[in-house]
């Protein structure tokens, strides 16, 4: 599993394009689940009730994650909606985003290609709105120290872009950290040089 950062969706967008008469409104919003997808979708259908079409593509997490998205055509012929509109997400480099493209038929077929262009075109023009920020897989952790180490590790886990969660003072003290994922092996091994080998951070169940 990748631990790199991302980019993820910020705001809500929404632009139209207009193919033959046919309207393409596309609406971008972000997006962490499949139920969340099909809440907006919901409501989207609510507000364009006399649309043809409202297709959607989302990506729930990591832009590369293939087990977190999905897409629809909502009766456009297959292939030429979600998975267009899906391939211009994951192409954009954006993670937790979903598009939804509202069409109202203008009169005049696209045909399959045609079709394909106009979807990926809709949401490829709302891209260009949309706003975005770095997300930073973090990975927690538990530490034991003695009261004369804590102004140390502290100091260490700041220096890795990490935060202390918790602290409880008894006999030693116990810490809760939250680790950038991309430092975990570097923050570890200054860690142990810290301590000559007597911290190790220990897994949270």
């Amino acid at each position: 599993m990748s631990s790199a950062s991302y980019q993820i969706a910020v705001n809500e967008v929404q632009e139209e394009i207009i193919v033959n008469r046919s309207r393409f409104i596309c609406y971008l919003a972000p997006c962490t689940s499949a139920q969340a997808l099909k809440s907006f979708v919901k409501e989207l259908q609510l507000i364009h009730p006399q649309a043809s079409h409202h297709c959607y593509a989302f990506v729930a997490g990591k832009p590369d994650d293939s087990q977190k998205y999905g897409f629809s055509d909502d009766g456009e012929p297959s292939g030429t909606a979600g998975r267009p509109m899906l391939a211009v997400l994951q192409g954009s480099q954006v993670g937790q985003v979903c598009a939804v493209v509202v069409r109202y038929f203008g009169g005049t077929k696209l045909g399959t290609g045609g079709l394909q262009r106009a979807y990926g075109a809709s949401v490829r023009q709302a891209l260009t709105l949309l706003q975005t920020k770095t997300k930073i897989p973090m990975v927690h952790k538990a530490l034991a120290c003695q009261y004369t180490q804590v102004d140390d590790v502290i100091r260490l886990i700041n220096q890795f872009d990490g935060q202390i969660l918790t602290q409880e003072f008894a006999a030693d003290v116990q810490l809760t950290l939250s680790l950038p994922k991309e430092k975990l092996a570097l923050a570890e091994k200054h860690l142990t040089t810290l301590s000559c080998g007597k911290l190790t951070l220990q897994t949270i169940d």
